[in-house]
């Protein structure tokens, strides 16, 4: 893992050549899913090492934004079911981390992640793509849940039937269609880092919780008392809420230090 600039101010994760991690951005990182022969199914091992790398993004203040994407031309196939076929015939185990697949299908993080998919989005790529924040498809990107064909259930947090990524748009799952490769596709999405890393990191944090808030919550009361003790408080009076303000009245761009949140 290489840094952008200086030194970072959290110890970074050991990864395999399996997970590859670039940073695209001075605030953003890139998470390229290395498996292409496979299809960028994901294994047991990485399942733990990705969920290391959101944790570390999480807790690392330079950093404000997140995204995935596979290398060649799949997003991710889901499951390494070679790896999960022997561990059935030696009666092992399949662990998974509290966050579940790849470390985002159950993630309750505290900064957005954006999927960046490329092609084929299967299984439990597909649960990963469904609890990211925002998702940017190519055009030929197929989205499918197809647990049932092998005898299991798609668990990890989300019809095997393969749907495409204009459909995925329409249903809500994909914020955008890009009529271009893997590459167009990856600049979209940086290009949506950049307006977000450009937002007050706090304000940004809090957001999220916002909006995850209103999932957890049936009540609105309940949620905005939440969101008022455990985010707004946080922020209310700290250096990036008065340089917003300041750099609104002198009609400039703020200048935004690393969340302290």
């Amino acid at each position: 893992m290489s840094t952008p600039r200086g030194s970072f101010t959290t110890p970074t994760p050991a990864l395999s050549p399996y997970t590859l991690v670039s940073f695209p951005t001075s605030h953003s990182i890139l998470v390229t899913l290395n498996r292409p022969e496979v299809l960028n199914c994901i294994d047991d091992a990485q399942h733990h090492e990705l969920a290391a790398v959101w944790e570390w993004m999480d807790a690392e203040p330079t950093i404000r934004c997140g995204i995935i994407t596979g290398k060649g031309r799949a997003f991710c196939a889901g499951a390494d079911l070679k790896e999960w076929n022997t561990s059935n015939a030696t009666g092992e185990k399949q662990s998974m981390p509290p966050s579940g697949f790849g470390g985002l299908s159950r993630r309750k993080g505290r900064k957005p992640v954006i999927a960046a998919v490329n092609g084929p989005c299967l299984g439990g790529g597909m649960e990963m793509v469904i609890n990211c924040d925002l998702v940017i498809a190519a055009k030929g990107a197929v989205f499918g849940l197809p647990e049932v064909q092998v005898g299991v259930v798609a668990l990890a947090g989300a019809l095997p039937r393969l749907v495409g990524a204009e459909e995925m748009r329409v249903w809500g799952i994909v914020n955008a269609v890009v009529d271009d490769d893997r590459v167009g596709v990856i600049q979209k999405v940086v290009q949506l880092t950049e307006r977000i890393c450009g937002n007050s990191p706090d304000s940004v944090i809090v957001s999220k919780m916002g909006v995850e808030m209103g999932w957890k919550y049936s009540d609105v009361e309940e949620a905005t008392e939440r969101i008022l003790s455990e985010g707004w408080r946080e922020v209310e009076g700290r250096e990036n809420m008065k340089e917003g303000i300041k750099a609104f009245v002198e009609r400039r761009k703020a200048r935004w230090v690393d969340s302290k949140l």
